[in-house]
């Protein structure tokens, strides 16, 4: 069974992996843009910009269906208690992480995403829009901003530009 994934993913293109781990929640593009930055057999070994268009691409593709589909989702789901106290306590969550969003609206969703940080990110983002009812006219532009600021951030400390602290090295 392993063996069978190793073989199937040895076939799939770098950069459609990129653009997968990108999609995941979790690694987003902390995860996806070392990774296609990494040599193989590690990483997929792509050019910086390769490694930043994929990611990006891969880190938006959930955030529309989240933005459209999450409030009937939940509405639907919340019928049930067990989903009812998920999305209470998720939703809560959510509020409590997302201050700079509620004290900045637009920008502060802006930042928000551009912070690689655990619990930033576009899906965080993309929640959070939700929950402080910012319109889909304005989250789908400021969450893509704030993917695009991620995606140079990563990359930049991915390549040893800036250190995590974001400091830059000398010589670069």
């Amino acid at each position: 069974m392993v063996q069978a994934l190793i073989d199937f993913l040895k076939n799939v293109p770098v950069e459609m992996i990129t653009v997968i781990l990108a999609t995941l929640p979790i690694a987003e593009l902390r995860g996806a843009i070392p990774w296609a930055l990494a040599a193989p057999p590690v990483g997929g070994g792509l050019s910086w910009p390769s490694a930043y268009f994929f990611a990006v691409l891969g880190n938006f593709l959930p955030v529309i269906p989240i933005l459209i589909f999450l409030k009937p989702m939940s509405l639907y789901l919340r019928r049930y208690n067990t989903f009812d106290r998920f999305f209470e306590w998720f939703f809560r969550r959510t509020r409590r992480k997302g201050k700079i969003i509620e004290k900045y609206e637009s920008l502060g969703l802006i930042l928000f995403v551009s912070i690689p940080l655990p619990v930033t990110g576009a899906w965080t983002g993309a929640v959070a829009a939700f929950v402080f009812g910012i319109p889909l006219k304005y989250a789908i532009p400021c969450i893509l901003l704030g993917i695009l600021f991620a995606g140079v951030i990563v990359t930049l400390a991915s390549l040893g530009v800036i250190s995590i602290f974001g400091i830059v090295r000398s010589g670069a």
